[in-house]
């Protein structure tokens, strides 16, 4: 599987405990913004970086027992945690609603000798019904996916139709303001919340260097 041509791409190495992946990428995110698509509904191509959260969110599940473990990602750019998902023997979905950013999802994978990443476009306003269909998950995933305070009741409604009364949820997130709207929506939805802080090395987020996990439970 090859990259889309059609970009400007750099490639650079990422480690994540013992693995080291190539990740190929478009060298400049905000080259790719288009101005119809961000007038339509405010999208911006925040899937052609590696963020700080991304990068913690993989840290995280590299320490993980995931051999067999179902998992889908959100908003997975990318998809960084779905290839160490696959990389420990989990199956991995990753979504997105850039079809772009699945094609290198899918090629990184394939460049990384982790064979073909199971991906499908997803849209949080209007999921697909193969989504669900698919589901339950064991884990369901997401890095920096809480940036504006209208995701929260959507990925809150998703979450609840992929998930089955043993599935947990992680999600990294820099601190963003708006991801307390999310936590709230899950725990009053019935979500028991914990969250761990990490320091990422490296390149920091605007928000800083720390990274929130959050971890959700059906049963604590």
């Amino acid at each position: 599987m090859t990259f889309p041509q059609d970009f400007d791409l750099v490639t650079e190495p990422v480690r994540i405990a013992e693995l080291e992946f190539m990740i190929t990428r478009p060298r400049a995110a905000e080259d790719l913004i288009d101005e119809t698509e961000y007038a339509d509904d405010q999208r911006l191509p925040y899937w052609a970086d590696l963020w700080p959260s991304g990068v913690a969110l993989a840290s995280e599940l590299a320490e993980l027992d995931l051999a067999g473990a179902r998992i889908l990602e959100l908003g997975a750019g990318l998809s960084l945690p779905s290839l160490i998902a696959l990389a420990r023997g989990a199956h991995a979905l990753a979504t997105d609603w850039y079809p772009v950013a699945l094609e290198f999802a899918r090629a990184n994978a394939a460049a990384a000798g982790l064979g073909e990443l199971d991906t499908l476009e997803v849209d949080w306003s209007d999921p697909p019904g193969e989504l669900f269909a698919r589901g339950p998950f064991d884990l369901i995933i997401g890095a920096d996916v809480a940036y504006e305070r209208r995701h929260a009741v959507q990925l809150a409604r998703l979450f609840a139709g992929a998930a089955g009364a043993s599935t947990s949820l992680l999600i990294a997130d820099p601190r963003r303001p708006d991801a307390d709207a999310l936590v709230s929506a899950l725990v009053g939805a019935g979500w028991v919340h914990r969250r761990d802080e990490r320091r990422v090395t490296g390149r920091p987020d605007e928000q800083g260097s720390i990274i929130y996990l959050h971890r959700f439970t059906r049963d604590g």
